[in-house]
């Protein structure tokens, strides 16, 4: 029950409570309540005023019981749950310049008989200097160090809500996701997972089909009918059962499974594997060949039609798939064959447009085939084709492609342009259909602030955290000092990550940097590096905003030694913001304002990057990117070229963001349909059963 309740806590900033509303007051509850609001202003959340009227209706006993696992959750979300050492006690004030460091360093070596040894090798590793890499005081001397943080009221605090029961809670969290129109990141899946097992009422509708793999998992167990209609959907639920990526990009080994799961599992594929639906076999048909080595399909003679899929998958018969069809009418120059395919499947229709309209075909003959197509293709479809038209109003640098774990690269873009007219039509056909589809919002407010927020199209790559937007988003950076951290601990070996800051001009060009062969820069400084973590380590760069001389802040970890940020035991990433004033200790967490997980193979993260506008402001964009980078030694003088490339791709591109969302229901609301909320955060004074979507819940927005 806690998980569930830590659950609800991060992504929906709700404290479930399942005490009776008339409970009567008893003794220190509401001394109890004003400890917890005081305890959460130290790591800057509060209790909103109905929280803390209801809390300080219960016993004592029972609101500090609440108040520790309320406090533990909004700990770990804002990265407080750890001890955040600084390899420079004194950091950012007193951190020595790089050169002389390294020279201090030296001396000290010169002086010890073991090390002076090691010095006398051909090559010398700086980095095995002895104090070197590790910290050299404990975190009680850098509390000792620091002078308390002076809090100011602009200060952000982030307001916990009071929730209904727990059992109300996790349902409404469990059909906000398993319902999502956009893919889920791997954390919310395995959140789905937990409350697909709790929650026994199932959502009407699963579009997405690794969330229909998730809670088909859960229906098996139980015995209940399955949810498929192809398949993969099969395909699919076996991996998940199995422990492995419902999402199919890495293979599974498959478990054994007991007679009554294999039967079910038969069963649904016979249901599904009608000829026209064979074709999807061959994109994972090493996977099918191993599902059907535990699923015995020969024990089920009168199953001819799960048979069959596992022929097709051995070759032993022939099932043309779909897609190449359509490749070899585009290939044979049969343009209208092919559209008139694609028009069986509407969502592949629209995901081709651009392609097909620069193909021998008439733009208005394929853009007649498209209007015909968009009432049945996924609102989430509609929408990203129309900022994928919208970015071709405007050539740009070059293209920016990314996979679901967030790994990119960037390539010119030698498309032949789109007329005019035809992007005209077709932006005008998409925005009627999703207008179409939208409810009737009534009177909508919206927070000025979440107007250039993306839309979640996709949320794999981004991991939910503290403060985290869609990629392409942008938002206003408050304060005069900004600070960068990571943590990580190591889970089995050492473990060296290198939190950097790539700095460019409006250009892209004359680039600088701080690291651990850069210490400062005159307007940002770097606490130390630490080469293991075995206990846990944090590294921090601090920025004057004011006097940075570049206008491009480009953070990111590079991974220099040891386990990927997927195989670490902890790995996070966030900014701070103080005004001048403000000293404290080198994390803060009242002063966090953005906190997230680090995960994927890749071995260099950009979470985001800071931009000066030409009025002097300072916003931040939201990337979400993953570099492969090398198997050891990446440092970030070795891939500002690919670094800079990719970020100008995307603080280029054009992002479908709430602001279009917002004008297309401004035309559908009416004086009956209640009242509807779009913003950072709610505020408290919304008139009852208002309609509120804030960035933990922007994806329920996306029409179906």
């Amino acid at each position: 029950m806690d998980t569930l309740e830590s659950l609800v806590i991060v992504r929906r900033l709700r404290v479930p409570i399942d005490a009776p509303a008339d409970a009567a007051p008893a003794g220190w509850g509401e001394v109890a309540a004003r400890q917890l609001d005081a305890a959460l202003l130290s790591v800057g959340f509060t209790c909103s005023a109905a929280l803390l009227e209801r809390l300080a209706r219960l016993p004592g006993e029972t609101v500090v019981d609440l108040g520790v696992r309320v406090l533990a959750a909004v700990r770990g979300l804002v990265g407080d749950h750890v001890r955040h050492n600084a390899y420079f006690i004194d950091f950012p004030k007193n951190v020595p310049d790089t050169l002389e460091f390294w020279v201090g360093l030296l001396r000290e070596a010169m002086l010890d008989p073991v090390a002076a040894a090691r010095l006398q090798q051909p090559t010398l590793d700086l980095l095995t200097l002895p104090g070197y890499g590790r910290y050299q005081h404990t975190y009680a001397d850098l509390l000792a160090a620091h002078a308390e943080l002076i809090p100011l009221a602009g200060d952000g605090v982030t307001v916990l809500e009071l929730g209904g029961s727990l059992e109300s809670e996790a349902r409404e969290l469990y059909f906000s996701l398993a319902g999502s129109e956009s893919p889920l990141a791997a954390e919310d899946l395995a959140a789905l997972r937990s409350l697909a097992s709790y929650c026994a009422d199932q959502p009407e509708r699963i579009p997405v089909r690794e969330n229909r793999a998730v809670v088909n998992e859960v229906r098996l167990a139980a015995g209940r009918p399955l949810l498929v209609d192809t398949v993969t959907d099969v395909l699919r639920l076996a991996c998940g059962c199995s422990g492995g990526d419902v999402t199919l990009a890495v293979p599974t080994r498959f478990r054994s499974f007991r007679r009554a799961e294999r039967r079910a599992l038969l069963q649904a594929l016979d249901a599904v594997a009608t000829p026209a639906k064979l074709g999807d076999v061959a994109r994972h048909r090493e996977q099918w060949k191993r599902l059907g080595e535990r699923l015995h399909p020969h024990d089920y003679p009168r199953l001819t039609r799960a048979a069959h899929v596992f022929e097709v998958a051995r070759g032993v018969r022939e099932a043309a798939g779909f897609d190449g069809r359509v490749e070899a009418a585009l290939s044979a120059g049969r343009t209208a064959d092919a559209v008139q395919l694609l028009e069986r499947a509407p969502g592949a229709l629209l995901r081709r447009l651009d392609h097909l309209v620069r193909t021998g075909l008439s733009a208005p003959a394929v853009l007649d085939a498209a209007e015909r197509a968009a009432s049945g293709a996924s609102g989430r479809v509609l929408l990203s084709l129309r900022e994928h038209l919208q970015n071709r109003l405007a050539r740009t640098a070059g293209r920016v492609f990314t996979n679901r774990y967030g790994r990119a690269w960037a390539t010119p873009d030698t498309r032949a342009p789109l007329e005019d007219d035809v992007l005209a039509r077709a932006l005008d056909m998409l925005d009627s259909e999703i207008a179409r589809r939208l409810s009737d919002p009534g009177e909508l407010i919206v927070d000025p602030d979440v107007l250039d927020v993306a839309l979640p199209l996709s949320g794999k790559a981004v991991a939910p955290g503290l403060g985290m937007l869609p990629r392409g988003s942008l938002s206003a950076v408050d304060g005069e000092l900004l600070r960068l951290f990571v943590h990580w601990r190591e889970a089995g070996r050492r473990t060296d990550y290198d939190l950097s800051a790539l700095m460019l001009d409006a250009f892209y060009g004359n680039p600088t940097h701080i690291s651990w062969t850069n210490y400062s820069n005159g307007f940002a400084t770097y606490s130390g590096d630490l080469t293991a973590a075995p206990d846990g380590a944090s590294e921090f760069i601090d920025i004057r905003l004011a006097e940075a001389t570049q206008p491009i802040i480009i953070p990111q970890v590079n991974v220099y030694a040891g386990e990927r940020f997927d195989e670490a035991a902890e790995a996070f990433f966030g900014y701070m913001t103080r005004d001048a004033v403000q000293e404290g200790r080198p994390f803060e967490p009242r002063t966090v304002r953005m906190k997230s997980d680090l995960r994927g193979s890749g071995r260099i993260v950009l979470p985001l990057v800071f931009l000066r506008g030409d009025d002097g402001a300072w916003r931040v964009k939201w990337l979400h990117l993953y570099l492969k980078g090398h198997p050891g030694f990446n440092q970030v003088e070795g891939n500002r070229v690919t670094a800079s490339l990719l970020v100008r791709s995307i603080v280029e591109r054009d992002y479908l963001r709430v602001r279009h969302l917002a004008d297309l229901l401004r035309t559908k609301g009416s004086a009956a349909g209640g009242t509807t909320y779009i913003g950072l955060e709610a505020p408290a004074d919304l008139p009852p059963g208002t309609r509120v979507y804030t960035p933990g819940t922007l994806h329920e927005l996306i029409p179906a």
